[in-house]
Formats: C-alpha cells, structure tokens, sequence
C-alpha cells in the first residue's frame, strides 16, 4: 500500500509539460525535464531556438533523444490499475464525486462507470475487474453529472464522436442519423484534439517569445532615443551659447525641431508599444483557457467547447518600425563654425534638410510580425 501511494504521488513527474498527459516515449534532456518523444520533437521543429519548453535553457547544438527506460517502466506501473480493498479512509470530501453504491457514510467515488452509469469507490468497483462481463465496461474519472454523457434522443451513452457533423453520438445515433459518417471514440478524439492544443500552445509559446523580445527591443530604442535628445540639445546649447545675442531666433528654430522630431517619434514608438502589449496580453489570456481546457477531465465538456476556443487570429503581416535614437548633425556641427557667415543659410536650408529625415544618425529597426 505504501508502495502504491507513493507511486500515486509522482502523477506530476510522469506528465509531460506540453501536451499535459501522461509520458508518452519518454525522454529527458540535460536540463532534467523529461517529455513525451513526439511532443519535444514537435517543440523543436517548430521553435527557431532549440531550448527547454519548460525552464527555457537553451541549446547551441540539438541535443540526441534517447528513451528513458526507468521513467517509461514507472509509467506503466503507475497507469496499471489497482484497487485497494481498504476505503474507510476514502470517505468524501467536499468537491468530490460520491459512490453511488455506498450507503451511510459516502466514500469518495474512484472511477465511473459509463456502461452502468453509475460511480464507484475503490471497494464497489473491484468487481468491474473480477467479473467477466464487466470487464468491458466503459471507466472513466470520476464525472459528477453522468446525465451529460447520456444522449437526450436515445438515452444512451455518449461514446463515440461523429467527426463529419463534429458532435458526441451514442450507439444509436449511428443508425438513426450518422449513417455512413465517419465516427471514432471520445477519448481517441480528445487525444487528436489535444495533440492540435499541444501545437496551438507552441505557436502561442513562439509569439510570445517574439512579442516579448519585441518589446524589450522597442523600449531600449526609446530609452536610447531620449538619451540622444538630452544630449543633442546639450551640445548645440554650449555651441549657441557664444552666438546667443545674433542666433537666438535660429536656436529656438533648432530645438523646437528637435523636440518635434522627439514627440513624432514617440508617438509611433507608443502606438507601437500598446498595440504589442495587447497582443501580449491576449495571446496570455488565451494561454491560459487553453490549459484550463487541456486540464479538463470532462471529455463531453472538452469537445463541446473545442471549437469556440481554439481559433487564432492571423499571425498578421511583417511590419517594419525604426525609432530614430541618434538626432546628432556633424554636417550641422561643422556649419557652425562658419554661423556668423551662414546664419540665414543654417536658419532656412540646414534644419529643412534635417527634420526631412537626411540627417546622419543612428536608426534601429524594429520588425513587429
């Protein structure tokens, strides 16, 4: 028993931390994360880097997957059923699914039973695999309303998924209105549907890695940028200081110009910030439902709502975005020593040409895909 338990206890080592179901091939990698062959292979292929889905290390060279066989025999000691014939200490909690056999005090429901319709704890569920004739039947986790998974037209369990109309259908269903349609079972549907979760959840995984870069990347060009202002507007201070009496017009000239240059710039760079935020914010949002639903047990509630929860937006077209960080002029410097000459040319022709954009300067791309 205490074997047991503690073999219970390791249900979190054993799920893979992409697709959130059990090990499936495992296979670990340097970081000591372990994850289902397929799913880290599906990870990989479609990430630009090749890191940890979990903690994130990455990798210069694509790491050789091997099978780890202790991980893999522990799997299926753990998915093998057992039924302890000790459940007075089993009895309900709050929140939990009760035996529906127990009378007096409820014990707390270990499986259900979608053939019997019916909930049992561990004692009143021995005999489904003592007898014969119900060894067959359908278990599943405990559900706490079996009526969802009974079809209202028949009455009958929900157990197979017509996946020509895309809805639950009972035995009956498949003579009475989905002849001919292809049909498979709840639970090898819900594993397809999740496997297309486990790829939605790396797409959503690689925008936000990009979003978040992005981000970072447009908020050190903005720091950059009011940087190079101050220090613009510093040295053409101490350059007009010595001319102020006969360049006080054209000074004015220059740093309205720079702060207009500033504000246009900022104010692209902030538009662009919210909008990346949001998408940020959203793509998070949906992350989230998303493992809410892979969390699920309720195989009818999954499939019920897949579809309305699922869709993503366009990835969008590549934009492209420079903030200007750099307002600094060595063309404009060296006129100034000629400023007592070239104060009507500085006034009407130099600052024209710079706030045109033909300034020399530094610019830093910013690509928003």
């Amino acid at each position: 028993m205490m074997a047991e338990a503690q073999l219970f206890g390791l249900q979190d080592e054993i799920t893979c931390p992409v697709c959130l179901d059990t090990l499936s091939d495992p296979v670990s990698i340097l970081c000591g994360h372990s994850f289902c062959l397929k799913c880290l292979t599906d990870y990989w292929d479609l990430s630009q880097l090749c890191r940890c889905p979990q903690c994130r290390r990455t990798f210069t060279t694509r790491p050789e997957l091997h099978r780890n066989t202790v991980l893999n025999e522990l799997v299926k000691k753990i998915k093998k059923p057992r039924i302890s014939p000790h459940s007075s200490q089993n009895y309900v909690d709050p929140g939990d699914v009760e035996c529906d056999i127990c009378t007096g005090n409820k014990s707390r429901a270990m499986k259900s039973c979608l053939t019997c319709m019916a909930s049992f704890c561990q004692t009143h569920l021995q005999p489904h695999f003592e007898i014969a004739a119900w060894k067959d039947h359908k278990l599943t986790d405990p559900v706490r309303n079996l009526k969802e998974k009974l079809c209202v037209k028949h009455n009958r369990s929900l157990d197979l998924f017509c996946k020509t109309d895309q809805t639950c259908i009972c035995v009956m269903c498949v003579v009475s209105g989905h002849n001919g349609h292809t049909m498979v079972e709840l639970e090898n549907e819900r594993k397809e549907k999740q496997k297309q979760l486990g790829v939605i959840r790396i797409e959503i995984t690689r925008r936000l890695e990009e979003r978040e870069k992005t981000l970072q990347e447009m908020t050190r060009a903005m720091e950059q940028m009011k940087i190079s202002v101050e220090k613009e507007v510093e040295e053409q201070k101490k350059s007009f200081t010595h001319l102020i009496c006969c360049i006080e017009e054209t000074w004015k000239k220059l740093i309205e110009r720079i702060r207009e240059r500033e504000k246009t710039e900022m104010e692209k760079a902030e538009g662009v910030t919210e909008q990346m935020e949001k998408e940020i914010e959203e793509l998070k949002m949906t992350e989230t439902e998303l493992k809410e639903l892979l969390e699920s047990k309720n195989h009818f509630r999954f499939l019920e709502i897949f579809s309305s929860c699922c869709i993503l937006s366009a990835d969008g077209d590549s934009l492209s975005f420079t903030v200007t960080t750099d307002f600094s002029s060595e063309e404009l410097k060296k006129e100034l020593a000629y400023l007592r000459k070239c104060l009507e040319k500085i006034s009407q022709w130099e600052l024209m040409r710079w706030t045109s954009g033909t300034v020399s300067g530094h610019v830093v791309p910013i690509k928003v895909y």
